[in-house]
């Protein structure tokens, strides 16, 4: 599911006032991560991570990885913090044409 503008600009503004709700620390995206995100996403349809790494290009691969897992569209990534979006069964989030 590819994310039009529109759509992503629609769910940027409802994620301004999210906080994060999963935290990945130095050692990655572990599976306790990736239970917790995929918990707190079937949960909120919409979430935020804070990744505490460093190295650019180990944050940018557990981003890639998560995404892979939770089967989840990347909204934004601002810094250190990643916005996901995946719609739920019955999806609460109504998106934008």
């Amino acid at each position: 599911m590819a994310l039009t503008p529109k759509q992503r600009q629609y769910l940027k503004s409802l994620a301004h006032s999210l906080k994060p709700v999963v935290l990945v620390g130095g050692n990655g995206v572990t599976e306790a991560v990736v239970r917790e995100a995929i918990a707190s996403i079937d949960h909120h349809e919409l979430i935020k991570i804070k990744f505490n790494l460093q190295d650019k290009e180990e944050r940018l691969a557990c981003i890639d990885r998560l995404l892979s897992e939770l089967e989840a569209e990347k909204v934004q990534l601002i810094g250190h913090t990643l916005v996901m979006y995946r719609p739920a069964r019955k999806p609460r989030i109504q998106l934008p044409k």
